[in-house]
């Protein structure tokens, strides 16, 4: 293939949307997730698309963050996951996640998040092995995966499998 400027190079390279979030606990490490008023993907950690506009996934999961949830996020940007969605039926292009490490949030701040229940009906904060019988495989995968990533100390690369059917 011969150069191409860089205007014409990038449309032939395939498309990819970025989501970005944040990964709390409480005091006991027991994961928070937040009901979706969409059914879509029913528990989701707060945080949601990289937006035209958004300097990093880094800034977008705080803004999307103080959007669902109320908290002002203020913390590094410690990334414990990078999640990669191949295209699927319903969804044509791959997914790129990038989910960081938001702390530990106190009982008082637990119970100063406010939903924008446009976006999430419910938020619950249980321990790990109560998720798995509240999640599908492929989100329990990315939960599971967060949590030794944080208790590993060094982040964590998910990939989910090719489906068979486009």
């Amino acid at each position: 293939m011969s150069w191409l400027p860089p205007e014409e190079y990038v449309r032939t390279l395939p498309n990819a949307t970025m989501y970005a979030a944040l990964y709390f606990t409480d005091a006991e490490g027991n994961p928070l997730a937040l009901r979706s008023a969409h059914g879509v993907e029913t528990w989701q950690f707060p945080g949601g698309n990289v937006e035209h506009g958004d300097a990093t996934p880094f800034a977008a999961a705080v803004r999307e963050c103080r959007e669902e949830t109320g908290i002002e996020f203020d913390g590094p940007p410690a990334l414990l996951l990078t999640h990669f969605i191949p295209p699927h039926r319903g969804w044509p292009c791959a997914k790129i996640g990038f989910v960081f490490d938001g702390g530990v949030l106190t009982a008082s701040e637990l119970d100063q998040i406010v939903l924008d229940p446009s976006e999430h009906t419910d938020w619950l904060v249980q321990p790990l092995g109560a998720w798995k019988t509240m999640m599908s495989p492929r989100l329990f995968a990315r939960v599971a995966a967060l949590h030794e990533a944080r208790g590993g100390g060094s982040a964590a690369f998910l990939c989910e499998p090719e489906p068979n059917v486009m």
